[in-house]
C-alpha cells in the first residue's frame, strides 16, 4: 500500500471515529427532508465516502467511491464554494449538468470542509430524488456550521493524537533515562567499591608523609564520587520513578545530625560552624534522608557563604513540627536565581563545578517525601534555608 493510499484510509477512519458525524448527518436529513447525506474525502482524483446516511438505497457505504470527475464535489474542491440546488430542472446553473442525471437526484447540497490550516478535506453533501427547499438562509447557515464542526473535530482529533504520541515518546524517553542512570550508577559503584577497598588496605600500611597525603586525597575523591552517584540515583528516582522512598524510624534524629556536623567540621576545619541543637525527642522520620538533606544544606552554605563569617545551624521541635535551619552570611541571592534554586542541575554561580547541581533539588524532594517543606529567605543580613516536617510524639505517630 502506498503512503498516499494509507493516508486516505486514515482520513476515512478519522471521520469514522467521530461520534458527532452520524448525529450531524441525521440533523442534515431532518432539517432538509433529504434522504441521503454523507461526508466525503475529496482529492483531485478520488471521491471516498467516509460516513453515510442512506434512506434511498443509493448503494454507497463508508469506504465506497465515486469517480471524482463525475461529481459536483470535484468542482467545489476547485472553487471552495458551496452549492445549494432546490430542484435541478429549475436551476439556472445545473439544469443541464450531467451529474444530476447520472445519479438521479433533483435536490442537492454540498459544502466544503476546510481544515484549520486552510487545506481542503472534502465535503458535507446531501441528495434526494425529489426537490427540497435548501437554498435558504436557514439551511445554508446550518450546513456551513456543520461543515466547520466536522473540521473542528478532525483538527481536535489530530491534536489529541499528536499529544498522545508526544506523551508516549516522553514516557519512553523517561524510562530509557531511568534505565541509563540506574545502569550507570551500578557500573560506577563497582570500580568505586574496589578503589575504596584498596585505600582501606593502604591506610593500614606504614606510609611516609607524601603517601599519607596522597591517600587522603584518594579517600576524599572516593567519598565525593560516592556522593555524586547517590545524587544521580536520587535524581532518577525523583524525576523518572516513584519519588524518594523514606523510612519511618522512631528514634531521636540528633545523633545523625551531630555526625553530619562533625564530618563537615573535619572536612572544612577553617570554617566556623555554630550549632544550636535543642533536645530532640523521638519522632517518625527517615534519619538517613534528613541527615542527607542537612549535609546538602551545610555544603551549600559553606560553598556560597562568606568565608569570614560563621555558619549557623539550629534544630528543634516546636508545636509538633521539626524545624532545621542553616544560615550563612554573604551576598544575598538575586530573585532570578532564587526562582531556580531547587531545579535540577542548577548552579547559582557558573564557575562552581563542585557537584552536579542536584543538592538542593534532592533536599527539596526529601522534604516533600516527609510531607514537609524546604524554604529559603535571603537578605543582606543572611541567607537561611529552613526545613520543616510534622513531628508528632513517637507514641502518637
Amino acid at each position: 500500500m502506498s503512503d498516499r493510499e494509507q493516508a486516505l484510509r486514515q482520513d476515512v477512519a478519522a471521520v469514522g471515529r467521530l461520534d458527532a458525524v452520524p448525529l450531524i448527518l441525521d440533523v442534515v436529513c431532518r432539517a432538509t427532508g433529504m434522504r441521503f447525506a454523507a461526508v466525503a474525502r475529496v482529492t483531485e482524483d478520488r471521491w471516498i465516502a467516509c460516513s453515510v446516511r442512506d434512506e434511498i438505497n443509493f448503494g454507497l457505504a463508508p469506504g465506497g467511491e465515486l469517480k471524482v470527475e463525475t461529481t459536483i464535489c470535484n468542482e467545489i474542491r476547485r472553487s471552495a464554494l458551496p452549492v445549494f440546488i432546490d430542484d435541478v430542472p429549475n436551476d439556472p446553473v445545473y439544469c443541464g449538468h450531467a451529474t444530476p442525471a447520472m445519479y438521479g437526484f433533483r435536490s442537492y447540497v454540498s459544502v466544503p470542509i476546510v481544515r484549520a490550516d486552510g487545506t481542503f478535506f472534502g465535503t458535507l453533501c446531501a441528495i434526494d430524488p425529489a426537490p427540497a427547499a435548501v437554498n435558504t438562509p436557514h439551511v445554508t447557515g446550518l450546513f456551513r456550521l456543520l461543515a466547520e464542526l466536522i473540521a473542528f473535530h478532525l483538527d481536535a482529533q489530530d491534536r489529541a493524537a499528536a499529544t498522545e504520541a508526544t506523551l508516549r515518546a516522553q514516557h519512553e524517553m523517561a524510562e530509557l533515562r531511568e534505565q541509563f542512570i540506574a545502569v550507570l550508577g551500578h557500573d560506577l559503584r563497582n570500580p568505586l567499591t574496589a578503589i575504596n577497598a584498596g585505600t582501606h588496605q593502604l591506610s593500614r600500611q606504614s606510609l611516609n608523609e607524601r603517601g599519607r597525603a596522597v591517600l587522603g586525597l584518594m579517600q576524599g575523591s572516593v567519598r565525593r564520587m560516592a556522593e555524586l552517584i547517590d545524587h544521580l540515583m536520587d535524581f532518577a528516582r525523583v524525576r523518572f520513578g516513584d519519588g524518594l522512598a523514606v523510612r519511618h524510624d522512631v528514634e531521636a534524629v540528633g545523633p545523625a545530625l551531630a555526625q553530619v556536623l562533625a564530618e563537615a567540621r573535619a572536612t572544612w576545619p577553617d570554617r566556623r560552624i555554630d550549632a544550636d541543637f535543642a533536645a530532640l525527642p523521638p519522632f517518625r522520620c527517615d534519619h538517613s534522608r534528613v541527615a542527607e538533606l542537612f549535609s546538602n544544606l551545610l555544603a551549600n552554605a559553606i560553598t556560597h557563604g562568606a568565608v569570614d563569617e560563621p555558619i549557623r545551624v539550629a534544630a528543634g521541635v516546636r508545636g509538633g513540627v521539626f524545624e532545621l535551619s542553616v544560615a550563612n552570611a554573604g551576598v544575598p541571592i538575586p530573585p532570578a536565581i532564587m526562582e531556580r534554586l531547587f531545579q535540577p542541575f542548577f548552579r547559582a554561580t557558573a564557575g562552581n563545578s563542585n557537584g552536579l547541581g542536584l543538592g538542593l533539588f534532592i533536599a527539596a524532594a526529601i522534604a516533600r517525601a516527609h510531607g514537609g517543606t524546604l524554604g529559603v529567605t535571603s537578605t543582606e543580613a543572611e541567607t537561611r534555608f529552613t526545613f520543616r516536617i510534622p513531628a508528632p510524639p513517637a507514641e502518637a505517630a
